[in-house]
């Protein structure tokens, strides 16, 4: 394919209903980490994240025809393929997104980076909130966002870690725009008081 790199979303969207499965490889090589990191921060599970991701290119292989460019982004359909999917994992098992312990296997893993990919996990909050940058640790940073409820984890995500702008995350959750600012104001100051809230003291071991 030439200069395919330089093909854009919708370029490679036709080439690949026309039959290209090199287009296709290259759409999923350019948007697959970006979906896998929102499913992994909104679920906090990696194998559901990596299910999930394969799951929304799936649906855009089988209903290509779903995605309407004048509607908004390739990007934000994707976006909300996976939502979806999230979603309704969640309710089919009714149980609320876990949070992992210290040390598991997604603290330990570099999929915790945000898409400035410095790997801090809260960098996208400075600037911002400049309390992120010495208030707590990464993991603490982590289960906070975790604990948030899911229409404020999402903005969060997609436009802190995902760094998208409000416009391309509203596209993705399918609601204005005024209510991804508004959203996204009351997470940051949710997630304020969590990462002000005292470390619970360490009761000291016999013979301490």
């Amino acid at each position: 394919m030439t200069k395919a790199l330089e093909i854009n979303d919708d370029g490679l969207l036709r080439r690949m209903m026309a039959g290209d499965e090199e287009a296709f490889t290259l759409l999923y090589r350019r948007r697959h980490p970006a979906i896998y990191r929102f499913a992994l921060h909104m679920s906090g599970n990696t194998a559901l994240a990596e299910d999930v991701t394969q799951e929304v290119f799936v649906t855009l292989i089988r209903d290509t025809s779903r995605f309407d460019p004048a509607r908004g982004t390739l990007a934000g359909f994707l976006f909300g393929i996976a939502r979806n999917l999230l979603r309704r994992r969640w309710e089919q098992e009714r149980n609320s997104v876990p949070l992992l312990a210290e040390g598991d296997e997604y603290a330990r893993s570099g999929d915790w980076v945000g898409a400035s990919g410095n790997g801090s996990g809260h960098s996208a909050f400075v600037g911002a909130h400049d309390e992120f940058a010495s208030l707590e640790t990464v993991g603490r940073v982590r289960k906070a966002v975790a604990t948030l409820p899911g229409n404020y984890r999402e903005v969060v995500v997609l436009c802190e870690f995902q760094e998208m702008t409000y416009e391309e995350a509203a596209e993705a959750l399918d609601c204005p725009v005024g209510t991804v600012r508004s959203r996204l104001h009351r997470a940051r100051a949710l997630l304020v008081e969590k990462l002000r809230e005292p470390k619970p003291l360490r009761r000291a071991a016999v013979g301490d």
